[in-house]
């Protein structure tokens, strides 16, 4: 039992990590919370469902079509909700509420693209049960933890070891010297916003696959948790977003194990406040500014 929940709670804490993942990326570069995320997210996970029901295409397919589909929203994102805002001298808060505007957006337009009601996908998606021992996994579960680990390890090694990854190591650290070093840091930017638009959209098709259920307004509670893991694992630190959000899932699948399922957030977000409370930069943010 114990075994099987740990199993449960990665996959559940995998997803949110992804999602995570792409708050951070954003916050790192820009500064800013991308509140349109949880949407980019919900898109992503109706993308993924049409591939597969409507074009009959297998599930590998709709999570590729779902990533690009979720890069080109960010790049329009990104050129009509915050680039204009960059150029000027506004307040912080400004891109913060260009980026509340754009969910709205993208919510209204889902509700009217694909109705309120939640769509699942085909049963022939959802696999078989395997049992490994005392453990038994679905191959769902197999699909979502070698896709979101298999991200999570691309992503850092991307970051630490190729040039635009350093590049865009740089321009979170210092946009301006970044740009004295000969880094295009629009560029970088965009792209930024486009990879963590596209990583979100995954993690909406892997989300839509673990419950079996996606609707218009999935967004706003995993964007949430995102935001919650982006605090506890440290503003704008890979690691801590990736761990973070194991944490959390780990957290969810236990207290509804062992205790009621009405106490699930309750406890995960109790349990990141005792952390905030020990450490209030995050697990792996640093102590004094910093990414």
């Amino acid at each position: 039992m114990f075994w099987q929940q740990v199993v449960n709670g990665l996959t559940l804490g995998s997803t949110y990590a992804l999602i995570a993942l792409g708050y951070t990326l954003i916050f790192g570069v820009l500064g800013i919370v991308n509140m349109a995320h949880g949407e980019v997210f919900m898109f992503g996970a109706f993308v993924g469902l049409l591939l597969v029901t409507t074009f009959q295409l297998n599930i590998f397919v709709a999570i590729l079509g779902a990533m690009i589909v979720g890069c080109l929203l960010g790049v329009i994102l990104e050129q009509a909700a915050l680039r204009p805002l960059r150029r000027r001298s506004v307040s912080h808060l400004a891109p913060l509420i260009s980026t509340i505007g754009v969910s709205i957006f993208l919510e209204s337009l889902a509700l009217r693209i694909f109705g309120p009601q939640a769509q699942a996908f085909p049963a022939s998606v959802a696999g078989q049960l395997l049992s490994i021992g005392p453990l038994k996994i679905s191959s769902v579960q197999i699909l979502i933890l070698a896709v979101s680990f298999g991200l999570m390890l691309i992503l850092r090694f991307w970051l630490q070891k190729t040039r635009i990854g350093k590049s865009l190591r740089a321009t979170a650290e210092n946009i301006e010297t970044a740009n004295l070093l000969g880094v295009n840091t629009n560029k970088i930017i965009v792209m930024t916003v486009a990879l963590a638009s596209g990583l979100g959209a995954v993690a909406g098709v892997l989300v839509g696959l673990a419950f079996n259920a996606v609707e218009p307004t999935m967004g706003v509670t995993m964007g949430f948790k995102g935001l919650a893991v982006l605090i506890m694992g440290g503003l704008g630190n890979v690691t801590g977003a990736m761990f973070g959000g194991i944490i959390l899932g780990i957290a969810e699948v236990f207290s509804v194990a062992y205790g009621s399922s009405s106490y699930r957030d309750a406890v995960a977000f109790g349990i990141i406040i005792i952390i905030l409370l020990w450490r209030p930069q995050g697990l792996f943010g640093a102590q004094k500014g910093g990414h």
